[in-house]
């Protein structure tokens, strides 16, 4: 037998040494492997990118861009596919290398061997062995039972429980602790070896329920559910071991569970355990360290040094600690997203998800199904599994439901409902389902208004307007103009490869006067416009549109002064091309009129019209 037979795990991502560290995390992340082989353009074998490089390499501040060349192991052990099983147990056995690429004989990497792959070999053939064994047993015809020198009983066939009447004795020879649990989650069996881990003795637990044995168990549910789950990571006291939970099927209904715990005898479950805790340890580390840049960064994307500016900052730290809805209000380009997202990745719902849907972007007859979702065949085309809406997926997390004004106000009165129940039905279903979510909104309209004219619910705009955040214009804080261009410019020149440095002094005085209608989104697309023209240096009047460097009203002057140019040009040219004509004819206006191809009466309404005397 080869290695690739048992050991070969093809749930693996090959990296090349011009992929990211973003691209290495996902990738790490989705195969769940400790490490990952680098390869060439051909697939061969370039070096190996491990966790701990990925952790080095953030710890010394490298960027999620950056490419993972510089962090990658060269000098790398790897396996032959063509091994035998006793080879690989022996290098296993032999090395402290806890994974390690697959190769074929031409250099290609074909897979990753794990030590954890041993383990759970071992645990096969244990219990392959162990069902021969029993087997072997029951085909005993005679009653058979075997005793240690305690006199305990470890071992018996099935004869010997018919004569003895018991049934139990077996599973107190097994090293790992077993706790069996009916359809309700109670204790019905539990070896020695689990209750004296656990302190307990195996009578005092009979019956009791799983989770006063041991809190953060998921026994009972799987009594439930029915779907097994193996090999798991669980904290037991202050120690992470590793579990499996098998649920026990009678007639294809669950009607129980079996809990394994398997308690590190061997060196290398030892091991195994070990790097797994550990593992874990870096991971939570990693998120939390990721979950505060998030914060950090989200919090300060709210560009600006003003009075109100500040204030809205405080308000934001001190609303995020609450579950109340909140309604931001303010121009459109003035940020209301920014501020909603800021409030998740500040509040306690920040692991949680962030859900965004604007109200106005889709369709009326789509809208309903979008933040319900549907069921499997509720109308024609839709997707046969059925679809959850944006609350199901907001879920433990926060909705954040933009231009909420342009909602109708049928679909107003259900989303009434959802928010006063937080449960609701999908389009076209029966099940009803409960979420735990936070809502944010957002409108650029007056509600107030709205609800006068009857266009808006005002139950519906009372429950949402708990909290209210207004975002100011931009021409009601004009001294962050400044500090938003610097952090536009910034971000422009990574993106469009410019090299801006500033406003010149006399740009920045354009922008200061300038009323910003569009607010922060017309800053930004004013700053990439003048990037593109200027593409390094200073940026100049010259670059900028010509609705900045004239106030509206001049503007408006100087075109309607255009356009009285023009048509004076226009009249004074057909009075000198009509009075040449005339002169050239002798004032003979029917051969003038033919001259100028236009009828006699034309010509005579046009003397009138330009005041023409001849």
């Amino acid at each position: 037998m080869n290695s690739k037979d048992v050991f070969f795990n093809k749930n693996m991502i090959l990296l090349n040494p011009e992929d990211t560290l973003e691209q290495a995390i996902r990738a790490l992340k989705e195969t769940k492997l400790n490490m990952l082989p680098v390869v060439n353009a051909e697939g061969e074998l370039n070096g190996v990118f491990t966790r701990t490089n990925l952790y080095n390499a953030l710890l010394s501040k490298a960027f999620l861009t950056s490419k993972i060349e510089p962090w990658i192991i060269k000098v790398v052990f790897s396996l032959q596919e063509d091994m035998s099983m006793e080879k690989v147990e022996e290098i296993s056995k032999n090395s402290r290398v806890g994974a390690a690429p697959v190769v074929d004989k031409n250099g290609k990497v074909v897979g990753v061997f794990t030590q954890s792959n041993v383990v759970l070999n071992l645990f096969k053939k244990s219990s392959q062995l162990n069902a021969q064994l029993t087997v072997i047993q029951d085909m005993i015809e005679n009653g058979m039972i075997a005793y240690d020198d305690k006199g305990c009983i470890p071992l018996n066939n099935k004869n010997a429980e018919k004569v003895l009447g018991f049934n139990t004795g077996k599973i107190n020879i097994i090293y790992d602790g077993i706790v069996v649990v009916d359809k309700h989650g109670h204790v019905t069996l539990i070896n020695q070896v689990l209750a004296d881990f656990l302190k307990v003795k195996p009578d005092d637990v009979l019956k009791k329920h799983i989770t006063k044995l041991m809190q953060n168990t998921r026994l009972h549910i799987i009594a439930k559910t029915g779907v097994p789950e193996i090999s798991e990571i669980q904290n037991i006291g202050e120690q992470r071991y590793l579990v499996s939970r098998l649920p026990i099927i009678k007639n294809g209904v669950p009607s129980g569970a079996v809990g394994k715990v398997v308690f590190p005898q061997l060196p290398e479950i030892q091991e195994l355990v070990r790097r797994l805790n550990t593992l874990q340890s870096k991971v939570q580390y990693y998120e939390e360290l990721q979950n505060s840049k998030i914060k950090q960064s989200v919090t300060n994307n709210i560009i600006g040094t003003s009075p109100t500016v500040l204030n809205l900052k405080e308000e934001i730290h001190k609303v995020s600690r609450t579950n109340s809805n909140v309604l931001i209000t303010g121009e459109s380009g003035t940020g209301k997203e920014l501020v909603a997202q800021a409030i998740h990745y500040e509040s306690e719902r920040s692991n949680g998800p962030f859900i965004k849907l604007n109200c106005a972007a889709i369709p009326e007859n789509l809208l309903e199904s979008e933040i319900l979702g549907y069921a499997p065949g509720a109308f024609s085309g839709a997707n046969r599994n059925g679809k959850p809406g944006r609350f199901e997926l907001a879920d433990k997390g926060t909705l954040f439901l933009d231009e909420i004004g342009d909602m109708s106000c049928k679909l107003q009165a259900k989303l009434l409902r959802v928010i006063q129940e937080r449960e609701f039905e999908r389009v076209g279903g029966t099940k009803t389902i409960t979420v735990d979510v936070r809502i944010i909104t957002a409108t650029n309209m007056d509600l107030h208004k709205a609800v006068a004219a009857g266009t808006f619910r005002e139950d519906l705009y009372y429950r949402i307007n708990v909290i209210n955040l207004h975002v100011p214009p931009l021409r009601e804080r004009k001294s962050d103009i400044e500090l938003l261009s610097l952090n536009f410019i910034k971000k422009l020149n990574h993106i469009l490869k410019t090299e801006i440095t500033k406003l010149s002094p006399e740009a920045l005085d354009i922008f200061m006067n300038y009323s910003w209608p569009g607010n922060i989104r017309e800053l930004r697309n004013v700053i990439e416009r003048a990037a593109n023209y200027a593409l390094k240096g200073e940026i100049q009047p010259v670059h900028l549109p010509i609705n900045l460097l004239v106030p509206n009203e001049t503007l408006e002057l100087t075109q309607n002064k255009k356009d009285d140019t023009y048509r004076n040009i226009v009249k004074n040219t057909q009075r000198e091309i009509i009075i040449s004509a005339l002169n050239k004819t002798g004032g003979n206006k029917s051969k003038a009129a033919k001259m100028l191809n236009m009828s006699r009466t034309s010509l005579y309404s046009a003397l009138l019209k330009l005041n023409i005397k001849y």
